[in-house]
């Protein structure tokens, strides 16, 4: 869903957000909910964190890429329910990500982005777009606590 990396042959780094399945398939409470990993990779470090997202994280994602596509400093699952993101661009191609494991272990761990691709906005919204394609919103919340199937999956 998120694949953020330096350049071919520079440092290395990279965060990665991967989107392994949903969280309870065909369970009308949690079928929408995804079971992802946070991953960052620098030269002696390799972390990963496990996260759920709700279908509004993804809103708030693409929120926080438009943010970014401004060039300002976007935070993303700032909720305190799970690992949080936090990204800093320097104004060029360069860029700060730190996750912050408030829930469990209260670590944080920054991983500097030197030479973030050119065009890599849009790359991270076409990411965005194929989970969405990928994983459609497929239950509907009729009353608080009361769900149904959606019977066109793309309403």
């Amino acid at each position: 869903m998120i694949h953020l990396a330096d350049r071919p042959g520079t440092s290395g780094h990279s965060v990665v957000v991967r989107v392994l399945g949903r969280s309870l398939p065909g369970v009308l409470f949690g079928h929408d909910f995804l079971e992802c990993e946070i991953v960052l990779t620098a030269e002696s470090l390799g972390a990963a964190f496990p996260v759920t997202l709700l279908p509004e994280d993804l809103e708030d994602w693409e929120d926080a890429l438009a943010t970014l596509g401004a060039r300002r400093f976007a935070m993303w699952l700032a909720s305190g329910r799970t690992p949080s993101l936090k990204f800093e661009p320097d104004g060029h191609d360069r860029m700060s990500v730190s996750v912050h494991d408030g829930p469990s272990s209260g670590v944080t761990v920054t991983v500097p982005l030197f030479a973030l691709p050119t065009g890599w906005v849009d790359e991270q919204r076409a990411l965005l777009a194929r989970v969405r394609e990928v994983y459609p919103r497929e239950v509907a919340e009729t009353s608080l606590g009361a769900y149904v199937w959606r019977r066109d999956s793309g309403t």
